[in-house]
């Protein structure tokens, strides 16, 4: 028996953004649980369908020819076990869920252009491949070349088209311990999770009927879990940030729901180029806002500027423009802020990237 989209979203919507392992309705099988182990590659490129929540997520900045604002960009595929119809042989039962959102951040426009996709996995036309990178919802694509390395998004959006090739010019990120990244005080709320920072990208977009070629930098996380959040947190602040200097940046903070509580944890790392990542736990962490936006559609209050503070270095971040709010109810079930912004030492240039704010309208769902 198959399920109509309305009663795939309410399944989703039962299965909450995993803060405990995830435990199927028909027959009691439990998610794999995430425990230190050193990641495989390639295999670990590819997807991990015993495990809850899954995504792969490229963001980026392409270079307007002869100079003006940049583009910003935002490609993210996710792949969710729902715990539904595992014993159920019918190829439509909704075993596993693939959904995706696309994204262009367009200073001039001054609002952004996206759209999302989700559906059931299967009939050789929505599947996550386990060997490496390659993820396909329909007419939507993201895959890893194994023979170079090379990352490619293919994106049939409704108002853009963007075809985007991503070239490694660093080794892999692993976040965390090795892959293995905490998410809170209980080392069950975690994830495995790697970066791909300093990615050089080209990319050809088809807006309003004008193909444009363009040149930039991109940042790729590949993130999978069975818990993930505590359940007194209501969400993340992230950024993503690829330092001028040829570094790499990475911090979050969980913010708890209670408000004044302290953070429910944060991490940072820093790496710079040809050296071994600088890893920085909850103490040595802090985000704090400069500036906010209201959105006028959901009433969130985003602080879409923020002083952040990595052991004895402090930037800040400045958004591209402000409204860039990506409500994903039709997918996810989320409204988040996805942020173009540069990054600021000192008050100068010191690099660019995406800042990502989530649980600002309600405690995060997935």
């Amino acid at each position: 028996m198959s399920l109509g989209r309305r009663q795939l979203l309410a399944a989703l919507a039962a299965c909450a953004w995993p803060r405990t392992p995830l435990r199927a309705q028909a027959n009691g099988r439990v998610s794999d649980p995430v425990v230190p182990r050193p990641l495989v590659f390639p295999a670990d490129h590819g997807a991990h369908p015993g495990f809850r929540s899954e995504w792969w997520y490229l963001t980026g900045l392409l270079d307007a020819p002869g100079g003006g604002d940049p583009l910003g960009f935002q490609l993210t595929f996710f792949r969710v076990r729902t715990g539904i119809g595992e014993d159920n042989p019918s190829a439509f039962a909704p075993r596993q869920v693939l959904l995706a959102h696309a994204a262009l951040a367009d200073p001039a426009a001054g609002q952004l252009r996206h759209d999302q996709a989700i559906a059931r996995a299967g009939f050789g036309v929505v599947e996550a491949g386990t060997t490496d990178t390659d993820v396909q919802l329909n007419r939507w694509r993201f895959r890893r070349d194994p023979a170079t390395g090379h990352y490619r998004g293919l994106i049939a959006a409704r108002g853009f088209t963007l075809d985007v090739t991503a070239t490694p010019t660093q080794p892999l990120l692993l976040q965390g311990d090795a892959g293995f990244s905490r998410k809170g005080p209980d080392p069950a709320q975690a994830s495995y999770y790697y970066s791909q920072p300093q990615l050089a990208v080209t990319a050809t977009v088809v807006r309003d009927g004008v193909t444009e070629q363009r040149q930039g930098t991109a940042w790729l996380d590949h993130e999978w879990s069975s818990a993930y959040l505590a359940a007194d947190a209501a969400g993340w602040d992230w950024l993503g940030m690829n330092l001028d200097d040829g570094s790499a940046l990475t911090a979050f903070v969980i913010r708890p729901r209670a408000t004044g509580a302290p953070p429910v944890w944060a991490y940072a790392a820093l790496r710079r180029p040809g050296e071994a990542p600088r890893v920085f736990g909850p103490d040595a962490v802090r985000f704090e806002p400069q500036r906010h936006w209201t959105s006028p559609r959901t009433g969130a209050r985003w602080p879409v500027a923020q002083q952040v503070t990595v052991g004895d270095r402090v930037f800040t971040t400045a958004p591209l423009f402000e409204d860039q709010e990506l409500d994903s109810r039709a997918s996810t079930g989320a409204i988040y802020w996805e942020g173009a912004s540069r990054l600021l030492e000192g008050g100068r240039p010191a690099g660019r990237g995406y800042v990502e704010l989530t649980g600002y309208v309600e405690p995060l769902r997935f």
